[in-house]
């Protein structure tokens, strides 16, 4: 079993810019959100530069390579575009995610098995650049020794589906994935990879997964910013927080 450590806490401020957008003005402002963010307790900053550039901007990573005192997680597409930024910003990691034009928010996991060829020569720069490489898959077997061949040193579980059978009442399946996912989070450390987890994780989500011992980070986003509507950004990420701390280390 994995030791209690801390439990990390990425902060996705990918929906600042999102409402950014909405006007197509400067406010509000995504670096302004990730420096609230880190003085909240945010161990890090995930921002994911889509293809059809629909919230976080180019500019936008910029300003995070520069204004960051604590690493920033680029999530990027597997694509020849989304590898030259990320080389030429070489940010601390880079989480690799399925992406599609026509989705809200990314729907699942990395087909990691199927494209194990591609992936593994399209990551081998990055980590020779000296980031991180993160796959972002679902609670699979098949993926996560696909993911641990092709050399990732980090594997992102999908908290999706656990996340919306939980918010739709259904509890049976809810538990189901839940149980998959700390088998899961158990078998990808057995292999040496270090693991985190996110999507669609809550302040009534997230304990189950945060008290798993494997589990070393969590990425949360869209939750957190909605949340920030009424709460304020910073006391929002705190109460995250404080949920996460105490499942770790219950009293």
């Amino acid at each position: 079993m994995a030791s209690q450590e801390k439990l990390r806490l990425g902060v996705n401020i990918d929906h600042v810019a999102t409402v950014r957008n909405a006007r197509g003005g400067a406010y509000p402002d995504p670096l302004r959100a990730a420096k609230i963010a880190e003085k909240a307790g945010a161990d890090g900053i995930t921002a994911h530069l889509r293809e059809d550039r629909r919230h976080i901007s180019d500019a936008d990573i910029e300003g995070l390579m520069d204004v960051l005192s604590v690493p920033l997680n680029f999530e990027m597409a597997a694509t020849e575009e989304m590898q030259k930024i990320a080389l030429r910003h070489k940010p601390h990691a880079v989480c690799i995610v399925p992406e599609k034009r026509e989705e809200r928010t990314t729907e699942g996991g990395l087909e990691v098995a199927r494209e194990e060829n591609k992936l593994a020569h399209f990551i081998a720069p990055l980590r020779e650049a000296g980031s991180r490489v993160s796959i972002f898959i679902a609670a699979d077997q098949r993926q996560i020794e696909a993911a641990n061949r092709i050399g990732a040193e980090v594997i992102e579980l999908h908290t999706g589906a656990y996340c919306d059978a939980f918010s739709e009442g259904r509890w049976p399946e809810a538990q189901a994935e839940l149980k998959k996912l700390e088998e899961m989070s158990t078998f990808a450390h057995s292999l040496g990879l270090e693991v985190h987890a996110g999507h669609g994780l809550t302040y009534d989500t997230v304990s189950p997964v945060a008290a798993f011992p494997e589990v070393r980070e969590l990425n949360i986003g869209h939750f957190l910013i909605g949340e920030a509507i009424f709460l304020g950004l910073e006391p929002a990420i705190a109460e995250m927080r404080r949920l996460m701390d105490d499942a770790r280390d219950p009293v």
